[in-house]
């Protein structure tokens, strides 16, 4: 009895901090299976749209259809999760687009899909989602201890570099072998299984009803951005990091048949081994007990990511080599996880619970720009080329996070803010 005691307390101590509480635990499950979901479900509808059309307009459509609602609704969905029951919305949501799903599913079945379908869908999920995104990243704070929330933080996003890696290849095996509905049908399993594991939390204390109106409650997370610095910066950040930053992946087709000559199976290599990198961080600050000198991290991280994304586009230029390209991928993802983890997890630290839905719906819609930033980059590379595209985003990202660190005290003093 002893000795099981003491291999309990042994596993325990192995755990990474947010894992030592079972709510948490159940939330990271069900997260793994809608994030899983939700990667297939974009991969199949890339592939179904590229059948149907063959045209790269429509791809680009298929990204604005989902990437706009996404954006616009995402502070209104901020304003919802501060008012209702944030478990609640979370399972009213994974159950919708569970519900969108099967409906592409069935259309795809049966021969009667087009692709105004899966446009239309899109948007559809796109719209949920951004009452979704900001319900989830205020619901999970609640599920552990101020001192695991680094570590809760670094897991989610570990799940997004995991599934990024597995699940498209999983969603194009059961393409090649069935065909894009039982994609689907698997990705709505995915949302109902996240459904489940929410709806079995326990209650969440709610912040009390308002007569406020939504949009008057809306511009009040925006003046309480605003109004308490580092918030501002934080979140102008994350904007830099998907409008410059991580749009490359757009141009990735570019770089990889017609610079660097290494076609697909090459481009899948290169955007393997970034989320390998990602990976690499996420388990790293996940594991960490404590996690000191944030301010590094979020201003090492967000130079490194930008000058490592400017060098892969001029070494790409002037230098082309598949393995310079793969050790500055390696870096992309190391760096770009190491800037947006430390983020996110010091606004999650700073803000207060009642205005915490809307701070995350104000990050989420910053997060969610990455379409228009795909728009941006290819519009630039049309004129520049694509590595001087993608080398004037990265030095863009990594300009903006010296300014931070230069104008903003609180930015460079990250640690007693979070501790006071």
């Amino acid at each position: 009895m002893v000795t099981l005691n003491r291999t309990r307390a042994k596993l325990k101590q192995s755990l990474p901090p947010a894992f030592l509480y079972p709510e948490y635990r159940s939330f990271w499950v069900g997260m793994l299976a809608s994030v899983s979901g939700f990667q297939m479900m974009q991969f199949g509808q890339i592939v179904l749209v590229h059948h149907l059309t063959e045209s790269p307009i429509f791809l680009g459509l298929l990204g604005l259809s989902s990437g706009i609602p996404a954006i616009l609704l995402n502070p209104l969905g901020g304003v919802y999760a501060d008012r209702w029951d944030k478990r609640r919305l979370v399972v009213f949501t994974q159950t919708i687009t569970a519900l969108l799903l099967v409906c592409l599913a069935i259309l795809t079945w049966l021969g009667m899909v087009n692709a105004w379908h899966c446009l239309f869908i899109a948007f559809l999920v796109g719209s949920v989602e951004a009452f979704d995104q900001s319900a989830r990243r205020a619901l999970f704070p609640h599920l552990v201890p101020r001192s695991a929330l680094v570590s809760a933080v670094a897991l989610n996003s570990a799940i997004w570099s995991g599934t990024r890696i597995i699940a498209p290849a999983a969603a194009g095996i059961i393409i090649a072998v069935f065909n894009p509905a039982f994609a689907f049908f698997a990705a709505s399993f995915g949302f109902a299984l996240m459904a489940y594991f929410i709806y079995s939390l326990k209650p969440i204390p709610s912040v009390a009803a308002t007569r406020v109106s939504p949009a008057k409650e809306m511009l009040e997370g925006f003046n309480f951005i605003r109004r308490n610095s580092p918030f501002p910066f934080l979140i102008v950040m994350t904007f830099f990091n998907s409008f410059f930053g991580i749009s490359y992946i757009y141009l990735m087709p570019v770089f990889a048949i017609d610079i660097l000559k290494i076609g697909t199976i090459g481009q899948g290599w290169l955007l393997s081994i970034s989320g390998v990198g990602s990976l690499v961080t996420t388990v790293w600050l996940g594991t960490a007990k404590t996690i000191n000198n944030k301010s590094v991290l979020v201003i090492g991280g967000g130079i490194g990511f930008g000058l490592s994304i400017a060098a892969f586009g001029l070494t790409s230029r002037f230098l082309p080599s598949y393995g310079i390209a793969l050790l500055l991928m390696l870096v992309i993802g190391l760096t770009s996880s190491t800037y947006m983890i430390s983020i996110q997890s010091s606004l999650q630290l700073l803000v207060p619970d009642n205005m915490r839905g809307r701070v995350m719906g104000f990050f989420g819609m910053s997060w969610n720009i990455l379409p228009i930033g795909g728009m941006q980059v290819g519009t630039l590379a049309s004129f520049i080329t694509a590595p001087y595209a993608v080398a004037t985003g990265g030095f863009a990202v990594a300009a903006f996070t010296s300014l931070a660190f230069t104008f903003s005290s609180k930015v460079r003093n990250l640690n007693s803010l979070i501790r006071t």
